[in-house]
């Protein structure tokens, strides 16, 4: 139990009416979680408003009201809150019911289009290889120390994050690495947390259904940057022409890391091969399980928060050689034939550009790549026909399939898509809607030494059809394939 005047602490408030001095047992955005004196925050949301269901809480005993017009009619015994965004007051709310946990422990926000996933999973590998207790909050799952939690978000809401993160500080945690996705931050969730850094990775075509435009993705990224206190680092890839836009305006500590450019941190792949890659990391090399120049770039912001985080820099070379690929991240598997599949995350134009320029610099002569890529439903359509074009000018074939179509046609999908592909290519793709179908097809289509790219999915062991998910695995698919084909 809180007391509601200490919850409200540094929340902006417009009006209250009632007490202030009455005890909360929990906050509560959703209406239909809500019980006996709990606190219920009305937010709009993108489809639904919450100020809907005000009268609904309050007969299931919410005794506290936020919420950003407060109703005519005012129920007796009820305290009534006003403030200009509900978001930004049940983030501020959720670090004061916690006691603030953020500020207890080392929070990393890292941020970007593509390598967030890969860039905090690795951190928090390395630092627990160096002996720290650790946390996670990622896309693929969220660990507190060693105990293992369903991920369902990129960036969880703000009531989860310090749930998570006050249960990191029960458990002794000194460093925790968050994913902070674009809609995290536009949302809200991440305000009133403490960030000791923040990285950025890059920033690619993706999420402008929700943004709407480029400029508007960008500039939220930024405001994270902006939001960081002076005491922090902003840790930014220099590569990418908008590292320098990330720090415009932070207060931060600035650092840069390169492959290509002159930055603070340093790195140039010297070998690479499907069982890893030689680097020089600031001069001194490094033999890494991980494939590709995009690795590289992820590697190098790890090595760079690790030494902004006071860990020796030999030393973090060392334990940089001993860290695995993250799962669903170039994942990969030989058949006993010798064809090589590849099974990554990438699900936008530039992850599967980077993924297969990757193969194709290290396919060592006449090799074909044959890549099964689909487009998610209900999402940023524009990105469709890049997504072809680049997997029919990169690969030998390509197979367009579904991905997540949820409640659109995946065909529909699939033809939009297809018109991105230039007249030249037209004769390397094929159709295939069915996407267990166009994995066994690369499978047979593909002889020894050849690579399969299946795309889009990684980590994810589902199919999301018209709001069902149905188990599916790409790696799962592409080895009973291999097996199959062993067998007969």
């Amino acid at each position: 139990m809180r007391k509601l005047k200490d919850i409200l602490y540094k929340v902006a408030v417009n009006k209250i009416y009632g007490d202030t001095d009455v005890a909360i047992n929990n906050i509560q955005f959703d209406s239909r979680l809500v019980q006996k004196n709990d606190l219920f925050v009305a937010q709009k949301g993108v489809t639904v408003d919450g100020h809907q269901f005000i009268e609904k809480t309050l007969n299931l005993g919410a005794t506290v009201v936020v919420c950003e017009s407060i109703p005519a009619d005012k129920k007796e015994g009820v305290t009534y809150v006003e403030v200009n965004d509900s978001n930004i007051a049940l983030a501020i709310m959720a670090a004061n019911f916690y006691e603030n946990p953020s500020s207890k422990l080392q929070l990393v926000g890292v941020t970007g289009t593509n390598g967030k996933t890969t860039i905090a999973t690795l951190l928090y590998q390395l630092f627990k290889k160096a002996g720290y207790k650790v946390g996670l909050l990622s896309t693929v799952k969220i660990m507190v120390a060693d105990e293992t939690h369903k991920s369902t978000h990129t960036t969880p809401n703000s009531l989860a994050i310090n749930k998570y993160l006050s249960l990191m500080i029960d458990a002794g945690v000194e460093y925790c690495f968050m994913e902070v996705s674009s809609h995290g931050i536009h949302q809200k969730r991440t305000e009133g947390l403490s960030f000791v850094g923040g990285v950025f990775t890059n920033l690619s075509h993706d999420h402008l259904d929700y943004h709407e435009t480029f400029a508007g993705y960008r500039d939220v990224k930024k405001s994270f940057f902006d939001s960081l206190p002076k005491s922090a680092f902003a840790l930014v890839n220099i590569d990418d022409k908008n590292g320098q836009i990330m720090l415009q305006n932070t207060k931060a500590n600035k650092q840069t890391y390169a492959l290509k450019t002159l930055g603070d941190f340093k790195a140039k792949v010297l070998e690479k091969s499907f069982s890893g890659s030689l680097l020089t990391i600031n001069n001194i090399e490094v033999w890494t399980k991980l494939i590709g120049e995009f690795n590289a770039s992820n590697l190098l912001a790890i090595f760079g928060v690790a030494d902004l985080l006071g860990l020796e820099k030999l030393e973090i070379l060392r334990l940089i050689s001993e860290l695995e690929s993250v799962d669903g991240r170039f994942q990969y598997t030989v058949s006993d034939g010798g064809v090589t599949a590849v099974v990554d995350y990438a699900h936008t134009p530039d992850a599967l550009k980077n993924v297969l320029q990757t193969i194709n610099d290290i396919r060592t002569g006449n090799e074909k790549v044959i890549t099964v890529i689909g487009c998610g439903g209900d999402r940023d359509k524009t990105k469709r026909p890049k997504m072809a074009l680049i997997a029919s000018q990169l690969s030998g074939q390509a197979i367009f399939t579904s991905d997540n179509p949820r409640t659109e046609d995946a065909q529909v999908i699939i033809d939009e898509m297809e018109a991105g592909v230039s007249p030249e290519n037209y004769k390397k793709t094929l159709s295939i809607v069915n996407r267990k179908q166009a994995i066994k097809t690369a499978c047979k289509l593909a002889v020894k030494g050849d690579i399969i790219l299946i795309a889009g999915k990684g980590h994810e062991n589902y199919q999301d059809i018209n709001g069902v998910k149905h188990h599916f695995d790409d790696l799962e698919e592409v080895e009973n394939c291999f097996n199959q084909l062993k067998n007969t």
